[in-house]
């Protein structure tokens, strides 16, 4: 649907005076390749050249990153403009960005191009005012007026080499164009008596234009008095009367024509040209009449703005809003949807699942959405309640059932296959619950429609997808030439189409129609297609259909597919997964620890082969951030050996410098700095070896651990100079310097005290190891240094903390130093797994989450808000800890009532309280936040406490289970992993007492177990005495098996 350059306005945008008139003012030449300079990203190789008067910039990326070319200016700008230039390139298709940024050099503006193909030959490029769009910086948006810096950058789609060629930069003042504009002119090749070519285009729907009977080739042509920018095109019909087909051709001049990149859509008697970025003076309509009809007859034309739509899935956004509900996917009428990743363990691709039943067939893919054609009417996703669920209520096996009628059809959709080679298996199931025999016809239809939907715009945007051929081969339907869908059963009736000739649900399946063909070859890439299953059932039966969808060119498509037994293995395996550690309860904790269970089999269909993601689509990246934190969880849940895989793939990525990257993907590492990566990652090597003692491993990482403790060093000295001890900064002496670890801070990098807290984690974890509990890894002169530099990290931070508190005069820890900025989801960080408390001012964690139990009591009974990211459950496990029994549970009931959907046991990174318009969210699931909340819960079942001044590490049993858990048989644990065993115990309340069985198998840490039940106002004994406290009143149990019971 694009041409090589997408959305870059070539030869008829370099002629800027055609649209508006060349202003008074000349171009202004922005070109000498002498005073470019060259800004490449860590890890990419750059070198800037003048060949010719034009500037060369070669390339090469070993991973992520940017190459960028620089220039300062000092140019204001005038009220209307145009920057042009001509490109040319070669190599690997990326993205291409043109920024300007203000005197300050924090607020940048950009406009970018995403995969481009580079043009061997020079094309023309001019980019108007309007595309040029505030990027980042603290003034938050608005438009630049004076340039003190222009960018060209180059940054890693594909990755790879190339070369890319800039001539002629130059920025063009324009003429605003101002007043209406002209009256339409229309002239026809032939004319019908009494249908003049004037009634095309006068705006009455009564009157139209006919071409004359003997006109075999119609033509129209539509002068618009001057040249104009637009993006669509719709022709009215007369009801029975359109054109057999119709092409679109544009002129600046009315001399020289073009046929411009366009998709057509048909919502009745409309025909929709979507035309985007045109601009022209003169539109040609070229027509073609059926045989033996009276021909066409055009009632009226309209011409639609320049942003009416700007891209092809904005076209079918609007022909969506056109359309009755249900006919068009729910997201491509704006509001919001679900969805759910559907693949196996370890695979780097995955399909999805909609919430109202489409299965989409792979990242960018086509999906398959089903109807029912009952009675004469097609049923949609909107004339039915759609009702998600998983199998076991917990396995990544996902369903949609539609309750319509006496019918229910339930959509389940499950990866089967090796990583490499798998497929989704989508089954549909039709059950007549009815008293009587009935008949129904499942439409499956395949669409160039993602699951994802448009507003997800990050990286692999929703939306439309590409279909330019469709092909029905028996049982299989080829799309774009590779296997796109195996029936398993073999349709009745399959039929394909064109855009051009309407969409087959819109056209066909709503008409009680079918294309009567086999093939469909697309030039504007949005074929669809349908297969019909006339199903008889009668009453308390079911019929099933099967659908296996390839996610690899070389995923097996066998005959013979028995789906039953491959939906039995996959069950079977998932199973074998979620039960390493068994968790029960009574009913009221059903759904919490459903979704607890939920998580390890979303982590790991998220992963890219061992690489952790926190999601399928917008996060489809390995952050060591998301990683360290995944790790901990899978550890806990007895998944030791994904988290050695995923470290051994990710350490080689560090840098030679020691730096740890912040996020690996396909193109290899990002060079963004984000200073909480280091600390991370040491502490997943170390947090490993404590869960596993595999001292081979922890052998292998000794030098990267030291490597990124000198990388820290150095960052910490930057802010160790004298500077930092003047009275106005002294808040950031010896901390790291500012990063957009925090995405908060992306619109300027911060000295976030995030970083810190992972850095002192790391420190003291490097330490750790070197002391003794790594057999021997460390030399004495590397112990010495380590302690030495944990020791002076955490004084400064410790000073530091108190210094920006009194700078900004705020009782409560700040997320940075610069802004006294309330954070409490990042702050949750220093209690674990940093474990700093020692290290903050008196009351200040307290009055940090008592400010966010504030806000979140106002927040949930009633007070208005936007969103929230669910991050913040990380703030369960801070109750835990901080001993708020009550809150834990309060908290909890919140953040699962806000599960998207909760039939999913799933989280969107974003929650928003508009349930009527769809907004970024993320993807779903996002289990980084699922990791957090399992983190979460688990430590409400036990945690660990590693406070060496506190008698030394404990382990808290029970601190953040409600007292209604042990009524109905209490809760059990089996199995839980921990740095010192296999936990297992049983809590229950029986006859007034509570009482807590713990097993062996636990190396007791040093500071025992305390046990902390929901015992209020009752003793505990162990063996008919009275045991060990702690200054809490918690037991403490220093062997095992054990007995503790509480009674009145």
């Amino acid at each position: 649907m694009r041409a090589a350059l997408p959305g870059l306005v070539s030869v008829l945008l370099a002629c800027c005076g055609m649209l508006t008139g060349c202003g008074p003012q000349s171009p202004v030449s922005l070109q000498d390749p002498a005073v470019w300079t060259a800004h490449p990203a860590d890890g990419v190789t750059m070198k800037l050249a003048d060949e010719q008067g034009s500037l060369r910039l070669d390339f090469s990326f070993a991973g992520g990153g940017w190459a960028i070319a620089r220039r300062t200016v000092d140019l204001d700008l005038p009220a209307n403009y145009a920057f042009r230039f001509r490109l040319r390139g070669a190599g690997t298709a990326n993205h291409l960005e043109f920024k300007l940024s203000d005197r300050s050099g924090e607020n940048v503006w950009w406009h970018v191009e995403r995969d481009v193909r580079w043009p061997d030959q020079w094309r023309e490029i001019s980019i108007p005012r309007r595309r040029i769009e505030f990027a980042w910086g603290p003034q938050g948006g608005g438009e630049i007026r004076h340039v003190a810096a222009i960018e060209f950058a180059v940054t890693a789609g594909g990755g790879g080499t190339g070369t890319v060629w800039i001539d002629g930069l130059e920025l063009v003042p324009l003429d605003e164009v101002t007043g209406p504009p002209p009256p339409l002119v229309a002239q026809a090749g032939s004319q019908e008596k009494d249908h003049p070519d004037s009634a095309a285009v006068d705006g009455d729907s009564l009157t139209w234009w006919a071409p004359a009977p003997a006109d075999t080739a119609p033509q129209l042509e539509i002068d618009t008095g001057r040249a104009r920018e637009f993006s669509g095109l719709e022709v009215a019909w007369v009801p029975g009367r359109s054109a057999a087909d119709c092409w679109v051709m544009v002129s600046l001049d009315g001399k020289t024509w073009q046929e411009p990149t366009q998709v057509r859509g048909r919502i009745g008697d409309r025909e929709v040209f979507s035309l985007p970025e045109t601009q022209a003076r003169f539109v040609r309509l070229r027509m073609s009449r059926r045989p033996g009809d009276d021909g066409p007859a055009l009632a009226d034309l309209t011409l639609h703005p320049v942003d009416w739509a700007t891209s092809p899935t904005e076209f079918f956004m609007r022909l969506a809003c056109r359309s009755r509900p249900g006919i068009y996917p729910r997201g491509f009428l704006g509001r919001p949807t679900a969805w759910t990743v559907v693949g196996v363990d370890a695979d780097d691709r995955e399909g999805l699942l909609g919430a109202d039943g489409a299965v989409e067939a792979g990242p960018q893919g086509f999906s398959i959405e089903p109807f029912l054609a009952v009675g004469g009417r097609l049923v949609t996703w909107h004339d039915v309640e759609s009702v998600p669920s998983l199998i076991d209520g917990n396995l990544p096996v996902p369903q949609v059932a539609w309750e319509a009628g006496p019918w229910r059809l339930v959509v389940t959709a499950l990866g089967i296959g090796e990583p490499g080679r798998s497929s989704v298996l989508a089954r549909y199931r039709l059950e007549n619950r009815g008293a009587d025999p009935a008949e129904a016809d499942l439409c499956l239809a395949l669409r160039p429609f993602q699951v994802n939907p448009p507003s997800q715009t990050l990286n692999n945007p929703g939306g439309v997808a590409r279909i330019e051929t469709l092909e029905r081969r028996g049982d299989l339907v080829l799309v774009d030439g590779k296997p796109g869908a195996l029936f398993l059963r073999t349709p009745d009736a399959f039929g394909a189409t064109t855009s051009a000739h309407g969409d087959v649900v819109e056209a066909y399946l709503d008409h009680g129609l079918l294309p009567t063909a086999d093939t469909a070859q697309d030039p504007f890439a949005a074929a669809s297609g349908a297969a019909r299953f006339t199903l008889r059932v009668q009453p308390g039966a079911v019929e099933q259909v099967d659908v296996l969808l390839p996610l690899h060119d070389e995923s097996p498509l066998p005959e013979g597919l028995d789906a039953d037994a491959a939906q039995h293995q996959a069950v079977a395996s998932w199973r074998k997964v979620r039960d390493t550690v068994v968790i029960t309860g009574p009913p009221q904790a059903r759904e919490f620890l459903d979704t607890l269970d939920a998580q390890v089999g979303w982590i790991l269909v998220n992963r890219a082969g061992v690489g952790f993601q926190p999601g399928a689509r917008s996060y489809a990246r390995s952050w060591i951030r998301d990683g360290a934190l995944t790790g901990d969880t899978l550890l806990r849940l007895g998944h030791a050996g994904e988290v050695r895989d995923f470290l051994t793939w990710f350490a080689p990525f560090q840098y030679p410098d020691g730096k740890v990257p912040c996020v690996v993907d396909r193109r290899g590492p990002d060079p963004v700095p984000e200073h909480d990566s280091t600390g991370e990652f040491i502490h997943l090597v170390v947090q490993y070896y404590r869960y596993t003692g595999d001292r081979e491993l922890l052998r292998e990482m000794w030098p990267r651990i030291l490597a990124g403790v000198d990388y820290l060093e150095a960052l910490l000295d930057t802010r160790r100079t004298d500077a930092y001890r003047q009275a106005d900064k002294r808040e950031f002496f010896g901390i790291l310097p500012p990063s957009i670890s925090h995405e908060g801070y992306a619109a300027k990098p911060m000295h976030s005290y995030w970083d810190d807290f992972w850095a002192l984690r790391g420190l003291r974890d490097a330490v750790w190891v070197a002391d003794g509990a790594g057999a021997g890894v460390a030399t004495e002169s590397q112990r010495l240094r380590l302690i030495a530099a944990r020791d002076e990290f955490a004084a400064d931070l410790q000073a530091s903390i108190p210094a920006a508190m009194a700078r900004h005069d705020i009782a409560h820890i700040p997320g940075c130093a610069d802004l006294g900025d309330f954070d409490p989801t990042s702050t949750t960080i220093a209690l674990d797994p940093a474990a700093g408390e020692n290290l903050l001012p008196a009351g200040a964690i307290e009055a940090t989450f008592a400010g966010y139990w504030d806000f979140f009591t106002a927040r949930r009974d009633g007070a208005p808000w936007d969103a929230f990211t669910p991050y913040e459950v990380r703030t369960i496990g801070s109750a835990v800890r901080l001993g708020w029994r009550e809150r834990v549970a309060e908290l909890t009931d919140f953040f699962l009532a806000h599960r998207t959907p909760p039939g999913w046991r799933q989280w969107a990174e974003v929650v928003a309280s508009d349930s009527l318009h769809a907004r970024f969210i993320g993807d779903m699931p996002h289990t980084w936040v699922g990791s957090d909340f399992v983190r979460s819960g688990l430590d409400m079942f036990a945690y660990e406490l590693r406070r060496e001044e506190l008698g030394g590490p404990a382990l808290v049993l029970a601190a953040g289970l409600p007292a209604a858990w042990l009524r109905e048989g209490g809760v059990e644990v089996e199995g839980l992993a921990t740095p010192y065993g296999a936990l297992s115990y049983r809590l229950y309340r029986g006859d007034d007492q509570v009482v807590m069985s713990i097993g062996e198998g636990l190396d007791l840490p040093a500071g025992g177990l305390l046990c902390d039940p929901p015992a209020e106002g009752r003793q505990p004994t162990v063996g008919g005495t009275r045991p060990e406290l702690d200054d809490q009143g918690r037991v403490r149990i220093r062997a095992l098996p054990v007995i503790v019971t509480w009674s009145r």
